[in-house]
């Protein structure tokens, strides 16, 4: 529906113009009604899987006759300024088709919103401009121009506001002023105020009264956007966005009002009607009402203890993780072994504080997520664990942020150097990830060198180092690292190599190095088969459902590929999907068609949920809400009566999530309580590597 944004943009320049009349009048009335019966097919069309595509293609070429149509009929076409910004706005979208990830769509979406609103509030300046004292301009134009202006930048803050919420530029958690419905009430009263003094021909005669309603009525009705978008939390954004959506085409509706442009008016409506009808359908699938997210009123969540991680003992009185290892039968000796493997390992397990250091090659790795799986198993087996940001770490101020943010790292947990630097020395480790120049302590020492004075992160104060670079070349400013060293091996461990590769090296040791000989490599043996690989082996039916993890890890290629070899050995695959799943409606849709999954294939909620109790296998891939059966007990959380996929009924269900934190709606997921192995497996970790590691030991176990 962002697609009315191309056509709205034209409406400050029609605003101080004139069209044509008779027999031309009569042909564009003509034309333009068969182009908004194009425009509600497409629109049609883009509610279906199967024809989305060709509905977005009709869509699209719709809005390209539309402009023409609009160049014709108000005799524009010698504007040169016109063409100008027609192409910069074309090679600007061109640019962000091919530049903006599809995780990042929704963020899009918002931005070409309020882009639609900036559009329609320029026309309704222009047109109170063009009105003069007023005296020759009719009171229905004069308010519509007033309420255009309204509608549309309250239609830009608050895309703005939903964009940076999505995108975690701002805290995606409801933000309630002091005194919020107050200010809520006075920006809307004042705002509409001032639209009505606008639409009085002896207000409009004092040119500096005029003007200054015209400012007061922009920056009121643009603090109201602010303010009611500020106070939604981020897991009910994707709602706010499709009102959003509505508002911009109301708003073009508006301005097309104002300038007499029944085109205007037609597709605008189309678009605020398709916009609330989808804020209606997705406040219904989350079992939502559309005043409580617009007031920030949510159910309180569950509060989450600390909780010891949860581990399994073997028959030898070893201790190890019960997620990540099925229990097998393993006689080991009664006398304890001597622990074997890395000695960092042995560093982290004795650490009671951690800092983490992330730099370009974490982001150039795309490594964010096996950095949070990381932090959040060491926080559960109790360690202090604490991030460390350089303010030039990274191609951009607040690289490391953001993409930490993606993961949902929480904020209080990001901490600039001249606060961390003084914690370093009681640090028991410092991980360093893909970062050089910034932890570089030649910076102190090396004269005339590009960093030399340089403040950096004080990683070597820390009793012992863990550093993951790809090599040990210098950095950007071509200084040799002394972290790098031979004969620091007592302090300094050095894993080469992607950090990807490297994290889950880490990890791995860090699970396993403490196991008896015996333990580690029945463990590691190909013999020691995972008990979720039995089961799909041997399953005839199994049902995939995608959630925002497996857009996060940007997964869905690995899915086709999974899917395709399940089928090749005779079993019947089809995917699940929940109407709110990911970040706005048909995510998964949209991922899953960008690598050639059959449409057929892809069932809607209603559709496959009976299918599940007949089902061998579901495999869950970073969804978490939309699965959870909290959602038909838990009274008083935000899901409660929200209708789910119901994956529980499956005979076996493999679980694929970061981690066994609740979703966005706070609620804790009975799916990942202890004692569940013989139904349930979990493999935590990124989607991505999970997905792998299941189909290495599919192939290995039928070899």
């Amino acid at each position: 529906m962002s697609l009315f944004n191309s056509l709205s943009l034209l409406i400050p320049v029609l605003a101080v113009e004139r069209p044509r009349t008779g027999t031309a009048g009569t042909l564009y009335y003509i034309l333009a009604a068969f182009l908004a019966i194009t425009v509600l097919i497409g629109i049609s069309m883009m509610s279906k899987v199967k024809t989305s595509v060709k509905g977005n293609l009709i869509g699209s070429i719709s809005m390209l006759l539309m402009i023409i149509l609009t160049l014709w009929y108000w005799d524009i076409f010698s504007f040169v300024e016109l063409y100008i910004g027609m192409l910069v706005g074309t090679g600007l979208g061109i640019w962000l088709s091919i530049k903006v990830d599809m995780i990042q769509m929704p963020q899009m979406v918002a931005i070409l919103n309020g882009f639609g609103g900036v559009a329609s509030m320029l026309a309704g300046i222009l047109t109170l401009i063009a009105a003069g004292d007023g005296s020759t301009t009719d009171i229905f134009s004069l308010v519509t121009a007033g309420l255009a202006i309204f509608v549309g930048a309250l239609t830009f803050t608050g895309s703005v506001i939903a964009a940076f919420k999505l995108h975690a530029i701002i805290t995606q958690k409801p933000v309630v002023f002091k005194r919020h419905a107050l200010w809520t009430g006075l920006t809307i009263v004042a705002s509409l105020v001032t639209v009505v003094f606008l639409s009085i021909p002896a207000v409009l005669a004092v040119t500096v009264a005029k003007a200054i309603l015209i400012i007061l009525c922009t920056i009121l009705s643009g603090l109201f956007g602010v303010i009611f978008a500020i106070r939604v939390g981020g897991a009910d954004m994707p709602i706010t966005i499709s009102l959003l959506n509505s508002f911009s085409g109301v708003a073009g509706s508006i301005a097309g009002l104002a300038i007499s442009d029944p085109l205007l008016v037609a597709v605008g409506g189309i678009v605020g009607a398709s916009g609330l009808l989808l804020t209606q359908i997705m406040c219904r699938s989350m079992n939502r009402k559309l005043m409580d997210i617009l007031l920030g009123k949510t159910s309180a969540p569950q509060l989450k203890g600390t909780k010891t991680p949860a581990m399994a003992t073997t028959g030898g009185g070893v201790a190890v993780p019960a997620d990540d290892f099925v229990e097998t039968s393993v006689e080991v000796p009664v006398e304890p072994e001597v622990p074997t493997g890395p000695a960092y390992a042995k560093w982290l397990n004795d650490a009671e504080k951690v800092i983490i250091v992330p730099g370009y090659g974490m982001a150039l790795s795309q490594a964010q997520p096996l950095v949070k799986n990381l932090a959040n198993e060491l926080e559960e087996a109790g360690k202090q664990v604490e991030f460390a940001i350089h303010p030039v770490a990274g191609r951009m101020p607040g690289h490391m942020n953001v993409l930490l943010a993606e993961v949902d790292v929480p904020y209080e947990k990001l901490h600039e150097m001249e606060e961390i630097n003084p914690q370093f020395e009681e640090t028991d480790i410092a991980i360093i990830i893909g970062a050089n120049d910034v932890v570089n302590p030649a910076a102190n020492t090396a004269e005339g060198t590009p960093i030399y004075g340089m403040p950096v992160l004080n990683v070597e104060e820390a009793k012992h180092l863990i550093i993951m670079n790809y090599d040990k070349q210098p950095g950007y400013a071509g200084v040799d690292n002394p972290l790098y060293d031979e004969g620091r091996e007592d302090q300094i461990a050095l894993l080469l190599g992607d950090a990807k590769e490297s994290l889950q090296t880490l990890q791995k040791e860090y699970r396993l190095g403490f196991c008896p000989v015996e333990v580690k490599e029945e463990i590691e043996s190909e013999d020691a088969v995972p008990a979720h690989v039995d089961w799909l082996d041997a399953a005839e039916t199994v049902i995939i459902a995608p959630g925002y993890g497996m857009a996060l890890s940007q997964a869905q290629s690995v899915v086709k590929q999974l899917a395709d070899e399940l089928e090749q050995k005779g079993k019947q695959v089809e995917f699940a999907i929940h109407p709110v799943a990911g970040r706005m409606p048909g995510h998964m849709n949209v991922l899953l068609a960008e690598v050639d999954v059959p449409y057929e294939k892809l069932h809607e909620m209603d559709e496959i949920n009976p299918k599940f109790a007949s089902t061998d296998v579901a495999i869950i891939i970073g969804a978490n809400d939309v699965v959870n059966p909290a959602a038909n007990t838990a009274e008083g959380t935000p899901i409660y009566g929200m209708p789910i996929l119901n994956v529980e009924e499956a005979k076996h269900v493999i679980i694929m999530n970061y981690d066994k934190q609740p979703g966005y709606a706070g609620v804790d997921n009975p799916l990942y309580e202890e004692g569940r192995g013989e139904k349930i497996a979990l493999m935590l970790g990124d989607a991505t590597e999970s997905l792998k590691s299941l189909l290495q030991d599919l192939r290995e176990y039928c070899a």
